[in-house]
């Protein structure tokens, strides 16, 4: 089944071959062709292609309209926590307002935001699964400006087995999140490490995926195994749902096998995939420590810098935001 053209407002590349714009890394062994006004084009990034040239977004006058994101991979360990919580603290930064949503029971992005979940009283389950909670009663401030959290805890282990038995199941968070929508510009899902009931929610309420993985081969494996499961909840729950991109992580361009797996999807995925890619650093695992993004425990780093690019890319592919 082809995935349809993406909706109005949108600008997401579809998966395919590289285009004859940015062609794959096995295309570039040749020097780079002056560009039309007689510069030289900018030298080719880590995925063999040239980074495009990103202008600042343009400020919001007004928030709302969220545009809703969930960060997918049903193999753990592959950066969707990490991107979660840098690329939300660098849209702040650009001045959207955005929420993060911890979406797992394991609430690792609670806890790497500097929260301990065992003190919290109310989450998401309790907004998901009892309708006299109001979402404002479990939104959580963080210290970086603009940014908010919708917390997770053990509590929310449960609710995959109570959703079993919910009328239209797959569409509790979606009912959960529609008071979000008019006050965010955008809603980042950071989904936990599977293709189950949950997962499926967060793929019925969002407009679009992101899907992080590491530059490693059963990472890769992975992607067909997510995309078809995409592809059902399009066709049978979410028309409008798209892949925004997919982000290569934990890169390290020192060993072959990252260059090989990174050459490997942009061959299979073409424009889908990011320009940007977040190479290995020991400083993520020290702001997860600090409970900080690192654009603000460590804002000078190249991985600060490098969300700081990635969220000038989604933006770019999601122009409403």
């Amino acid at each position: 089944m082809e995935a349809s053209s993406p909706e109005p407002g949108f600008d997401i590349p579809a998966p395919g071959r590289p285009s004859p714009e940015h062609p794959s890394p096995e295309t570039t062994d040749e020097a780079a062709p002056d560009s039309a006004d007689g510069l030289p084009e900018p030298e080719p990034g880590p995925t063999g292609r040239p980074r495009p040239q990103l202008p600042a977004p343009k400020p919001r006058t007004r928030h709302g309209d969220a545009v809703i994101l969930a960060l997918c991979n049903q193999k753990g360990g592959v950066g969707k926590t990490t991107t979660a919580i840098n690329l939300g603290a660098s849209l702040a930064e650009l001045g959207r307002k955005v929420l993060l949503v911890d979406f797992d029971p394991q609430a690792s992005l609670t806890i790497g935001l500097g929260i301990n979940p065992n003190d919290l009283d109310t989450t998401i389950y309790h907004v998901m699964m009892q309708r006299d909670v109001e979402f404002d009663e479990a939104v959580i401030e963080t210290d970086i400006p603009g940014l908010h959290l919708l917390p997770s805890n053990i509590d929310f282990a449960g609710a995959e087995m109570q959703l079993m038995n919910e009328v239209a199941r797959e569409q509790v968070l979606a009912r959960a999140l529609a008071p979000a929508a008019e006050n965010y510009d955008m809603i980042l899902i950071d989904c936990q490490p599977s293709l189950g009931l949950l997962t499926v929610n967060a793929l019925a309420a969002a407009a679009g995926v992101i899907i992080p993985l590491e530059c490693e081969y059963f990472a890769l494996r992975g992607v067909a195994l997510l995309h078809g499961t995409i592809l059902k909840v399009q066709d049978r729950l979410n028309p409008k749902l798209q892949i925004v991109g997919l982000l290569g992580t934990m890169y390290d361009g020192r060993t072959l096998h990252s260059r090989e797996v990174l050459s490997t999807l942009v061959e299979g995925w073409g424009d889908a995939v990011f320009h940007t890619v977040i190479r290995r650093t020991v400083k993520f695992s020290e702001a997860t420590v600090a409970g900080e993004p690192l654009s603000s425990y460590a804002s000078g780093s190249a991985g600060a810098d490098a969300y700081r690019d990635l969220a000038k890319e989604v933006l770019s592919r999601c122009p409403d935001a």
